[in-house]
C-alpha cells in the first residue's frame, strides 16, 4: 500500500478507482482493510464510478505509531486527512467517517470546509458532542496482560477487536486517552455542507443520529435496523442509503 510522510509523520492509505472522490476514514482499532475494504465498501463505491481513498489513522494499521497520547486527537488526526487531499492533489472531495471516523470527519468538515463537498458521519450521533463515555476502562483494557483479566464489557470487546486485527495495543491507548474531543452544538450548527448521520438501532454507544442530525442545517438521518455498533458498519441498508445519498444530494 502507499505511503506519504510529512513532519516524521508516515500515514498509510489506498487509492482505487476513477471519479469524483470520496474520503474514507475508519473507527477506533480498526484500519482502512477492517472498516472499508472488507466489508466491501471499496468495491461498492468504485462500481459507482468514484475514485476511494482511505487512509490508516495514526496510531492503526500500517501507519505510524505513537504512545504519547498528545500525538493524538480527533483535531490532529483530520489534519492527517487534510494533508492526505495535499499529497493527492484532490481540492474537494465526499467523507464518510465511521464511529472515532465520524468524529475526526467533523473536525475535518469545520476547519477546512472548502475541502469537503458533504459528509457522511456514520457510527456516532449525539455521542459526538456528549461523549460516548470513560476512555479510560477501554486504555486500561488494551494494557491489561490477559483478557481474562479484563471485567469491563467495553473494554473486552475493543480488546478483542484489537487482537483481532493485529493492533499495536500501547497504541491504541494512548489514542483512546485523547482522541474523543467533544464537539459543542454551537460548532455542529456551523457545518453548512449535506450530512447523513447514520446509525444503527441497536447502537448503545453512538448517541441519538436524531439530535445530532437535527443541530445540523442540511443532514439527514439513516436508522440501520437491528445493528449494533459493531456489525452496523457493513450492513445492506448502510451501504444503499449511503449510496443514495451520495447520489442525489446536490452539493
Amino acid at each position: 500500500m502507499p505511503k506519504f510522510e510529512y513532519d516524521g509523520v508516515r500515514i498509510s492509505y489506498l487509492d482505487e478507482g476513477e471519479g469524483d472522490p470520496i474520503l474514507l476514514i475508519h473507527g477506533f482499532a480498526s484500519n482502512k482493510h477492517v472498516n472499508w475494504k472488507y466489508p466491501g465498501w471499496v468495491d461498492l463505491l468504485v462500481k459507482d464510478g468514484r475514485r476511494v481513498i482511505a487512509l490508516d489513522n495514526r496510531g492503526h494499521g500500517e501507519s505510524q505509531k505513537f504512545y504519547d497520547p498528545s500525538a493524538y486527537g480527533a483535531p490532529v488526526m483530520a489534519e492527517d486527512a487534510r494533508r492526505l487531499l495535499d499529497h493527492l492533489g484532490i481540492a474537494q472531495t465526499d467523507v464518510m467517517g465511521y464511529s472515532m471516523g465520524a468524529r475526526i470527519s467533523a473536525f475535518l468538515t469545520l476547519n477546512h470546509p472548502k475541502r469537503v463537498r458533504r459528509a457522511v458521519f456514520s457510527g456516532l450521533g449525539y455521542g459526538m458532542i456528549a461523549g460516548v463515555g470513560d476512555p479510560e476502562p477501554i486504555a486500561s483494557a488494551l494494557e491489561t496482560d490477559r483478557i481474562q483479566d479484563i471485567v469491563d464489557r467495553s473494554g473486552r470487546a475493543f480488546r478483542a477487536f484489537a487482537e483481532q486485527t493485529g493492533s499495536d495495543r500501547r497504541a491504541l491507548a494512548a489514542c483512546m486517552r485523547s482522541s474523543r474531543q467533544k464537539i459543542s452544538e454551537e460548532d455542529v450548527s456551523r457545518i453548512e455542507r449535506p450530512v447523513l448521520v447514520a446509525v444503527g438501532t441497536e447502537d448503545e454507544i453512538a448517541g441519538s443520529p436524531q439530535k445530532l442530525a437535527a443541530l445540523i442545517p442540511h443532514a439527514d438521518v439513516l436508522e440501520i435496523p437491528g445493528r449494533d455498533h459493531m456489525v452496523a458498519v457493513g450492513d445492506k441498508v448502510h451501504k444503499q442509503g449511503v449510496l443514495a445519498f451520495l447520489n442525489n444530494v446536490e452539493a
